[in-house]
């Protein structure tokens, strides 16, 4: 809820100055005319900024809350707890202070009279647009209860691949970040020293040691530029990668990569099929759906497809026809959706297919992590191999001119 100052004109002809709370300034004006005939001037009352900020509050909504409160949700309102109640309960269990904090501005909202995804949307600016729909839809066609229960599936799925990625990665990067920190220590403490003593026996070393020695040099000396380089490069592929020309090329380049791709595209085909029967299943229609799925999938490059599509289907195509030109979308995907729709079964077709490609991604994602670690090793193993030779080659080299004397 907001709250207006105003100045109007009453029906006696008296001037009314007031403030008057109400979801936004259309509402208070109609609610102001109820009683004064002409709105002279109406103004939103800044709010004083919240000064105490909760270091412990999350940036972002995860997917396990967002599973969790769709459950708690689905729960309560099958028990036949009111809408706001339910929501109080909710914010009240919730661990997380951020959603938290949207539940709580949420049920004053809907304590007030409005939609529960209106105040979401107005209340909860990290919420996905997927669960606000999604809600919204359930709410027109009166399977709320539904609703909730499709996306406590939905985003505990997603929360289980997301936690099985993560740790299947944590190990590897333990151990590379490791390893960079150790061959650092090599490169600026032992060689330099290493450097002094075969430099004091006044011989030629071999090539392999004078590159060795160029660069420990260069680490020693200079280790800030390569910092200040490597950070310059990230940040310009950050900042380049928050435009929408930078979204739209990085989304094509991880859907052509070699072992990325496959993983990319595998994971685009499971997001489109389960979110589009998310919200098939809340009862909203094939062009809306599709239009959500289109802003909300991780692929900028296929979400610009699926947005072109939607064109198609208004002009009397089916999904399947719209699709079939994708470039990024797997071709099974599109043949089953073509099958669903001419059984009258989309919905459980896309639930089913949607399933096959979550597998398929997570066991291409298993695959290529399984790789990581033998890759990090033998990556490992040759520059270790490298420093060693580069070191033992002019001492083997002086050994045997000296037994050779």
């Amino acid at each position: 809820m907001k709250t207006f100052k105003y100045r109007a004109i009453a029906n006696d002809g008296s001037t009314v100055n007031g403030v008057i709370e109400a979801y936004d300034e259309f509402e208070a004006v109609n609610e102001i005319r109820r009683t004064c005939a002409v709105v002279e001037d109406i103004r939103p009352v800044r709010k004083e900024r919240r000064v105490n900020i909760d270091i412990n509050e999350p940036l972002w909504v995860s997917n396990k809350t967002l599973a969790l409160t769709a459950n708690q949700f689905f729960i309560m309102l099958k028990a036949g707890l009111s809408m706001t109640r339910t929501i109080e309960i909710v914010a009240e269990q919730c661990d997380d202070k951020l959603m938290r904090r949207y539940l709580r501005a949420t049920a004053a909202d809907v304590a007030a009279g409005y939609s529960l995804a209106r105040s979401l949307e107005k209340n909860g600016k990290k919420i996905p647009a997927v669960f606000i729909e999604t809600v919204r839809a359930g709410e027109e066609s009166g399977t709320l209860e539904n609703s909730f229960q499709s996306l406590e599936v939905y985003y505990s799925r997603a929360h289980k691949t997301n936690k099985k990625v993560k740790s299947a990665l944590t190990y590897p990067i333990i151990v590379l970040l490791l390893a960079i920190v150790v061959i650092g220590i090599v490169m600026v403490v032992l060689v330099p020293r290493m450097t002094e003593t075969l430099q004091s026996f006044g011989t030629d070393l071999p090539l392999i040691t004078r590159i060795l020695i160029a660069i420990s040099d260069f680490m020693t000396h200079w280790w800030y530029v390569v910092l200040i380089a490597i950070a310059l490069v990230i940040l310009g592929f950050y900042l380049f990668g928050r435009t929408e020309r930078g979204k739209m090329v990085y989304s094509k380049i991880k859907m052509k990569m070699p072992v990325i791709g496959k993983i990319t595209r595998y994971g685009a085909a499971a997001q489109v099929a389960n979110t589009l029967s998310t919200l098939l299943a809340a009862g909203l229609p094939i062009t809306r759906a599709l239009d959500i799925v289109s802003r909300v999938v991780d692929s900028k490059c296929l979400g610009k497809e699926l947005n072109e599509a939607i064109v198609k289907l208004e002009g009397g195509m089916s999904l399947g026809e719209a699709l079939k030109e994708s470039v990024y979308l797997p071709a099974m995907l599109i043949e089953m959706i073509a099958v669903g729709e001419s059984s009258g079964m989309l919905e459980e077709t896309l639930r089913t297919i949607g399933l096959f490609y979550t597998d398929e991604a997570t066991t291409a994602s298993d695959r290529a992590l399984g790789l990581i670690e033998p890759m990090i090793t033998i990556i490992l193993g040759v520059v270790v191999a490298f420093i060693v030779i580069a070191i033992y080659i002019p001492i083997f080299s002086m050994s045997t001119a000296a037994g050779g004397i």
